[in-house]
């Protein structure tokens, strides 16, 4: 669930981002300047203190403090601007003749979005969604401090409360994998995109 939100919700910012910059196909400094700020601010706060700092809200959206449900919404917090970041970075690699060419054929801002940015920016979209994912399998284990279940809770519940170190390192080791699962299905999609 959070990848998903995470997907939509930094895909639309960071989309906001580079249509309203100064020479965006929408300019408005002060949407940029607004959502820039609020990016930068949520990105700058480490996931373990924002945990904590989100304990109210977390449990006012989800009556919880604890356990997997807990974690969805500081996850959803954390992970989002990040995402945003990599998206505006990867939408401005287009080659902006492109779109200026797309423009003086009377396309629209929504046609440009959809037809120019997330068609041409697909591979880099890609690229920039796994290392998201790639960030969120560090944020979901680090949410393991919390009692949010999943490998960061039995490393820390099991494998170090108990010094029971080969629980610790299997529960790496699944990471590992997962993190290079994701890298090799990741980079595979993005080479058989790049000339769609």
């Amino acid at each position: 669930m959070p990848v998903s939100w995470d997907w939509l919700l930094g895909l639309a910012v960071g989309i906001v981002l580079v249509i309203t910059q100064s020479d965006g196909i929408a300019a408005d400094p002060y949407v940029y300047s607004l959502i820039d700020k609020i990016v930068n601010f949520l990105r700058s706060i480490p996931f373990i203190i924002l945990l904590a700092v989100m304990f109210p809200i977390t449990e006012f959206i989800v009556h919880t403090t604890v356990g997997t449900t807990a974690a969805l919404v500081p996850l959803v917090v954390g992970i989002f601007p990040f995402y945003a970041r990599q998206v505006q970075n990867a939408l401005l690699e287009i080659d902006p003749q492109v779109i200026e060419a797309a423009r003086s054929m009377g396309s629209g801002t929504i046609e440009i979005i959809f037809r120019i940015y997330l068609r041409e920016g697909l591979p880099d979209l890609i690229r920039a969604s796994v290392v998201t994912i790639i960030s969120l399998i560090g944020l979901t284990t680090m949410a393991g401090a919390i009692g949010s279940g999943g490998l960061g809770d039995i490393a820390i519940s099991i494998g170090y409360a108990r010094f029971e170190n080969d629980i610790t390192v299997a529960a790496m080791l699944v990471i590992l994998i997962l993190v290079f699962l994701v890298q090799i299905i990741g980079d595979w999609l993005a080479k058989k995109t790049v000339h769609l």
